[in-house]
């Protein structure tokens, strides 16, 4: 595993109101969110990179309120066809 150092002020996590181990989870699971939602990276791949399960990187959508199911209008449009054969 890479360790990465970052330097924030300190006055983010006071202001967040999370101890500096909370912010950096809390950080994890930001982007990884993100990501996830953008198409960047696979859910299985978001919820490694967010230090979660599976089930506790979906639940952590739901908090962020994005979808568990990302598709692209082509891809839904493949899927429905499939369906109706």
């Amino acid at each position: 595993m890479k360790m990465i150092q970052l330097q924030l002020p300190t006055t983010v996590f006071s202001s967040l109101r999370k101890a500096p181990e909370e912010f950096v989870q809390e950080m994890r699971i930001a982007a990884a969110v993100k990501w996830y939602e953008l198409g960047e990276i696979s859910q299985g791949k978001a919820a490694e990179v967010a230090g979660l399960t599976r089930a506790e990187f979906i639940n952590a959508l739901s908090r962020y309120k994005v979808s568990p199911l990302q598709y692209t209008e082509a891809e839904l449009r493949e899927e429905l066809e499939r369906a109706s054969q």
